[in-house]
């Protein structure tokens, strides 16, 4: 009987706090617990009633209990299979998920990944969050739910077998509470939907943010990028807590029918015993399965949330599949395989457009004939359609008019992997796997692991790479980082060419191929590419005429249309095209030397205010844009917007220039203040316009000093963005109480400080470093410590949320041993000789009572920890996102600190983490709370059976233990092994025209299923050494309650305590144990959560304004000279030796300077010290006199703007690209100012021929844009921020020639307005635009001067480097 209290009470218990139970074992065990339990009580029944002696209550009780010891050993075998096999079976869908997913995304047309909504690489990460919610749903809580089915299903059959009648009334109201629960349930899946929706968008947020950390650091968006990701994060706060607030609705109403059972069933069963037509026996039997049956439905709503999202991960994830269903559209048919390639390509009238945009064809019936054993030139404008003819050559798409031929066969007819395997393109953006160089270049041969080391250094003298690789620490063997970010973007393309050479195909397509390289390697690796490629068929795909011969046949494309074609010297002898065009100077420059400089009073700081009205000065604009001549049939020849003609100015525009430098002492520093982040106006403070600060302080330079309070105010709230989207993260929505959900607009808000105490700091500094900070293995945080943080994070008006859920917890757990106090009163009803209908009437409306309380705390303790933990789990998310952006730049160099890991955790392992207060603080809080008043109350009633009864504790615990720890080091083990594979898995895809380019998606695809192989053997061992213990510790409690209702029969018939008084000890000691052992149902879901917890902490954790970055204080109203003086500096990822040796160099304001220097020389890393994204080594970098280290960061990037090499595009609209982190209310964030600078971009013509203009989205998921576009809207980026300082990194590398003359021609505006121009290039022309040049070597100065000067010294390195010696 009193095993039947204990049995009742722990499932109770358990299906009402959060999970499963571990103690009914499996399904059909329960049944024969609930028979022998049945038979216990009965024995103590009829001693109560006098019908049994001691002795003989002692030889009864024996027997079962013996019975029970023996189930208890079975349950321990039983559990231990069901709960290692269970493991097993989430581990095997999410080995077949994964391969699945893998097989069919490998099958899938370029078509299919460029309608991805979101982007291929928002989706690679929510596919790796799904399978991971489809293992978690499929495992334990799968089991559970199943068992759960089983129990019930069985304690029925025993239940309708022992008196029907009884189990009719007990579960009467069954048919009510289903169509409730399907109710609730309804509004579950679409809240599911929507939340992964949201997530998805934040995911891609913090994506683009972290590829694009270059431009956030440079353009100060880090503080825009975490508060628009806490918008995204909050909006699915608020879809959670939906989902929160059903499932907890679920639990409190299903807890109230269950204890609603009492009323009717113990009263129709004590009418029954009263009339002789049952037993007590009989009674307790049927009633207890009724109980069971119902708890065991109970048991499954806690795990609803987990099997839903697990469900709906299963339904995407086959909807995904399904999609892949098909073969590749574009391969579809081909199985012919020439013995032989030719290497003839014909054309014939082909059109295409691309998936993302196919109402702008990007070729317009042209045709082409590439003759075998040729090299042919295609040239044009951007977005022409250069690129796309090499994307159907290779066939990731199929043209939608017109045919191709290949040596005579149709393109369509030939087996695609010998199509691969004899075409090989080498593309623009070079992509390189994170292997060694050596097999980097291997990767070029279909056997590679067959390519010997003589191959590669063979195929290494075509592209010059010998004197890199010589100086690299391990030569070949050296790895090249994630995405080849060891090495500069020139080296990356020269090693992407070795590869090509190794490769050797008769058919070679170079898109840009050397656009990263200097004049003088770009002619020598030409020469060996002409050398090797003779007699073999080569297209080159460029904007640069240079490279052209004179005996070479060109292609000229022109807005999708072939609009000439033949060998140059003929094209030449024309009177239109570009290569009439590049016989003329490309612009009539004055001589640098005779190039009037700024008048003295003009060049002064104090003088170069902007008011108002310079922003809203009438600019004539020529009405079309040659740059985009493809959209514009009537295109006229002339690129320069008339803004750029001196002669068509007016007075007021020659005074009031869209390019007048705007930051001055004497200008309002609010303005320079809101160039720094695009975040909402209340996060930023004006700057004070005097040259002072607001103490009157100011340093021996005369710059304001900031006292030791501004500071602190400057870190708390100047603008870092902390303070407000702590609030977004807290502050709760109306319509759902604690949601974190963000109320208010981006200029309408309050500042609250997020205050990191030094208990959570010095708890966060022992999370666990991780792999990533050197200190060995990585350690999973006790939950104790993770628990500890909670509380700081949560701000007053959540602090009483939290306090709520615990309070309601805590009369949980009170009702429980009250409810087992009552409930022997109920039993005890069964041997009263009078009043037991009424007895029995009396103590079941007692149980409805408690039912009520027990169901209200129930929903309101899970729904307010839900609501705490999302609030919780939110902060950390947004605190991780500020602290991730604002560390410097070579933390982002190290591999564990990858763009995929970082977006992973952000991501699922904050969703695992909120668990821990969600779902297991409370519950765990429950147990400690129940078993100290069971104890304290139990010792009150009969201490002796209460000590033996306690006597099991330490062996329960010591085991529980042991299997947490086992469990934990499995589960960290099983992670990493997931991350391995999943890392793989978004390398592949994300790399996926170059996989297929090089046909490795044999070698990937094995890859992947040794990495997939090794998680699933991985997690074989975790199922096997989890299941073991689970099963001990587990069949624990039955062994307990053998003991307890053996010694309770010696105790009863020593009759030292009344029957009474050990019924209710039976049903304290042995619910409590119970309870507390249910823990363990949750171990390995406890020690995943604490996991990933640990991962978000450390991030959570890192330093914040402690780099370089934050280092300085002084504020510069401009620039003054920039002086490098014996600056050093290495890269802390790149083993390849320092990139500049001790230079000295001085850039004098307002004037342009060119760097000038082979690839790998240290140009591009200039610009980076200037901008202060790395430190020098050694040396010093001073801004007139003042060392950057001195200097305010921020503040000095908004007085520079950088065009970078690779242009990063934001997923977001044309016009927020632009105005990129600039505040709303900023008149440069104007419409009219965002269409002006792409007007000087010369990109507005094409913006506005886009069916939604400005509003078009682009970048991952939106529409796709050429190199040239995506390079003009970082161009439109830069000038609309109106610089002192204009950095141009190879800014015309992706831009035809007459989009290029038009740059050319920007740079002299911004010389004559007085902006200072950086401009890194391999470009003569672009040279020769500069007031002067300055050329490195080996990271030193090796010479500096104007273009005609250095040009015409012999032996320069000027002349060497142009190839003039």
């Amino acid at each position: 009987m009193e095993a039947e209290i204990e049995e009742h009470n722990d499932r109770e218990r358990r299906g009402s706090e959060t999970s499963d139970t571990s103690k009914p074992p499996s399904g059909v065990v329960s049944p024969v617990q609930s028979y022998l339990l049945g038979k216990v009580f009965d024995s103590f029944t009829n001693f109560g009633a006098g019908k049994y002696a001691g002795s003989e209550l002692i030889d009864k009780v024996s027997r079962y209990t013996i019975g029970v010891t023996a189930l208890g050993v079975a349950s321990g075998l039983l559990h231990t299979g069901y709960f290692a096999f269970w493991l097993i079976f989430g581990e095997l869908q999410a080995k077949c998920a994964r391969d699945s997913l893998f097989d069919g995304m490998l099958e899938k047309d370029m078509e299919w990944y460029d309608m991805r909504k979101d982007g291929i690489e928002a989706l690679i990460l929510r596919l790796q969050t799904q399978i991971r919610e489809l293992q978690m749903g499929t495992s334990q809580p799968f089991g559970f739910a199943l068992q759960s089915i089983v129990t019930a299903l069985s304690n029925l059959g025993l239940a309708f077998y022992t008196a029907w009648d009884l189990s009719l009334i007990t579960i009467a109201t069954l048919p009510f509470a289903a169509v409730v629960l399907g109710l609730i349930s309804s509004r579950m899946q679409p809240s599911i939907d929507a939340q992964a929706k949201e997530l998805n968008n934040a995911a891609k947020l913090a994506n683009n943010a972290l590829q694009a950390i270059d431009v956030v650091k440079c353009f100060n968006g880090q503080d825009f990028e975490t508060w628009q990701y806490a918008k995204a994060v909050n909006r699915a706060a608020k879809k959670y807590l939906i989902q929160a607030k059903a499932n907890a609705l679920q639990i409190g109403f299903v807890r109230f029918i269950t204890l609603s059972t009492f009323v009717q069933g113990f009263w129709y069963g004590s009418h029954l015993v009263i009339t002789g037509k049952k037993n007590p026996g009989q009674v307790l039997t049927a009633f207890w399965s009724c109980l069971s049956a119902l708890q065991a439905a109970e048991q499954i709503l806690p795990q609803v949330l987990v099997l839903e999202k697990g469900r709906a991960a299963g339904a995407t994830l086959k909807a995904v599949l399904t999609q892949m269903g098909k073969r590749r559209r574009a391969e579809a048919n081909g199985d012919l395989t020439p013995e032989f390639c030719e290497g003839d390509i014909e054309v014939r009238n082909i059109s295409f457009g691309y998936p993302s945009r196919p109402d702008q064809p990007a070729l317009k019936h042209a045709s082409f004939f590439f003759p075998a054993g040729e090299t042919t030139f295609v040239i044009g404008s951007s977005g022409s359609g250069k690129s796309t003819l090499g994307n159907l050559l290779m066939r990731f798409y199929e043209p939608a008019v017109g045919e191709i031929f290949i040596d005579g066969h149709a393109l369509q007819d030939i087996d695609v992997a010998w199509l691969r395997n004899n075409i090989t393109l080498v593309q623009q953006q070079s992509v390189l796997f994170n292997e060694t160089i050596f097999k980097n270049i291997a990767f070029g041969r279909r056997e590679w692991d067959k390519v010997t080391r003589e191959e590669v250094r063979r195929s290494i003298d075509t592209a010059f790479l010998q004197t890199t690789i010589s100086e690299l620490p391990k030569g070949l063997d050296t790895t090249v980082g994630t995405g080849g970010n060891a090495m500069s973007g020139g080296q990356r393309q020269r090693v992407a060419i070795a590869r090509a050479r190794l490769r050797d195909t008769p058919i070679l397509i170079l898109d840009e191929a050397t656009s990263a390289l200097d004049h003088i390697s770009k002619g020598m690796v030409m020469d060996a590419i002409r050398k090797w490629r003779r007699g073999k068929t080569t297209i080159i795909i460029t904007h640069d005429l240079s490279q052209i011969a004179d005996d070479e046949f060109a292609y000229i494309l022109d807005k999708g249309v072939v609009v000439q074609e033949g060998y140059r010297n003929a094209l030449e002898k024309g009177n239109t095209g570009p290569l009439v065009a590049s016989r003329r100077p490309s612009v009539n420059f004055p001589n640098t030397k005779r190039l009037p400089r700024l008048p003295e009073e003009v060049r002064k700081p104090s003088v170069l205010s902007m008011s108002s009205g310079s922003r809203g000065s009438t600019i004539s604009v020529c009405s079309h844009d040659s740059l985009d001549i493809q959209y514009h049939p009537r295109a006229q020849s002339v690129f320069v917007p008339s803004m750029f003609s001196l002669a068509n100015e007016s007075p007021e525009m020659n005074r009031r220039s869209y390019f007048e430098p705007f930051v001055s002492p004497a200008a309002t520093g609010a303005f320079a203040m809101h160039r720094l982040s695009g975040v909402p106006d209340i996060f930023t403070r004006p700057l004070n316009p005097s040259s002072q600060s607001a103490n009157g302080r100011a340093d021996k330079h005369g710059w304001p000093l900031l006292t030791r309070r501004e500071q602190k105010e400057q870190d708390l709230g100047d603008w870092s963005l902390v303070n407000e989207l702590h609030k977004f993260a807290h502050k709760p929505d109306r319509a759902s109480v604690g949601s974190g959900a963000v109320q208010g607009s981006r200029s309408q808000s309050e500042a609250i400080p997020l205050k990191t105490t030094r208990t959570e700091a010095e708890d966060l500094s022992l999370q666990a470093p991780g792999p990533d900070e050197g200190e060995g293995p990585f350690r999973i945080a006790p939950i104790n410590r993770i628990l500890r943080t909670v509380w700081p994070r949560m701000t007053w008006k959540d602090r009483p949320l939290l306090i709520g859920g615990f309070f309601f917890a805590g009369v949980h757990a009170a009702a429980t041993p009250i409810f087992s106090f009552i409930f022997s009163k109920l039993l005890a009803t069964f041997f009263q000789p009078a009043n037991r209908e009424r007895e029995a009437l009396k103590w079941s409306l007692s149980v409805l009572a408690i039912g009520i309380g027990d169901a209200i705390a129930c929903f309101s303790m899970h729904y307010l920890l839900e609501a705490c933990g999302q609030v919780w789990v939110d902060s950390f998310r947004v605190e991780s996102m500020k602290r991730i952006i604002d560390q410097p730049r070579n933390w982002f160099d190290r591999d564990e600190n990858s763009v995929s890991k970082l977006t992973e955790c952000l991501d699922r392992n904050a969703e695992e983490m909120r668990n821990l207060v969600g779902r297991f603080a409370g519950f765990m809080f429950v147990v400690v709370i129940m078993l100290v008043l069971a104890i304290v109350w139990s010792l009150a009633v009969c201490w002796k059976l209460t000590l033996v009864g306690l006597a099991s504790a330490p062996f329960i615990y010591a085991v529980t233990r042991l299997y947490q720890s086992v469990s934990g080091k499995w589960e960290g083990r099983s992670n990493d092994a997931g991350t391995t594979a999943a890392s793989i898995f978004t390398e592949t895809f994300g790399n996926i025209r170059t996989v297929r380019a090089l046909t490795l998606e044999g070698y990937l695809h094995e890859k992947y299923l040794r990495a997939t192989q090794k998680a699933f053997e991985v997690g074989l061992r975790r199922s096997a050494y989890s299941g073991t213990f689970y099963g001990i510790s587990d069949s624990g409690v039955l062994f307990a309650t053998s003991l307890i209702f053996y010694y309770g029969s010696i105790v009863a018939a020593s009759k030292a305590f009344t029957i009474q008084n050990i019924i209710t000890v039976f049903s304290m000691l042995l619910f409590s144990i119970s309870n507390a052992n249910a823990i363990l149902a949750f171990i390995p879901q406890i020690n995943s959560s604490c996991a990933t917890a640990t991962r978000l902490l450390r991030l959570a954790n890192l330093p914040y304004k402690t780099s370089h970055e934050h280092s300085g204080h002084v504020r510069l109203p401009a620039l003054g000279i920039i002086s490098f003086n014996s600056v050093s500096f290495t890269y802390p990822s790149r083993p390849l030796g320092p990139v500049l040796n001790s230079i000295n160099l001085r850039l004098e304001p307002h004037t342009s300077v060119a760097l000038v220097g082979a690839s790998g020389s240290g140009k591009s890393t200039v610009a980076s010290l200037i901008l202060g994204l790395y430190a020098p080594t050694s040396g010093t970098l001073t801004f007139d006199t003042l060392a950057i280290s001195a200097l305010h960061i921020p503040s000095l990037r908004t007085l520079i703007a950088i065009i970078p090499q690779t242009s990063q595009i934001f997923a977001t609209t044309i016009a927020h690209n632009i105005a990129y982190a600039m505040p709303e209310r900023s008149s440069l964030a104007s419409q009219a100012a965002i269409e002006k600078a792409a007007e000087v971009a010369g990109i507005h013509t094409f913006i506005s021929s886009l069916p939604r203009g400005y509003n078009t989205l682009i970048g991952e998921g939106g529409t796709g844009l050429s190199g040239g576009q995506a390079q003009r809207i970082a161009i439109a980026r830069a000038v609309a921020r109106k610089p002192m300082l204009m950095i141009l990194d190879e800014a015309t590398s992706a831009l035809d020639g007459e989009s290029a003359r038009g740059i050319r021609e920007l740079v002299r505006r911004l010389r004559q307005q007085g902006v200072g121009v950086l401009m890194v290039t391999h470009d003569k022309e672009m040279m020769r635009a500069c007031e002067e040049i300055v050329v490195l070597k080996d990271g030193r100065v090796a010479e500096k001067g104007d273009f005609d000067e250095l040009l015409q010294r012999r032996g320069g390195e000027l002349r060497r480097l142009l190839g003039k010696d």
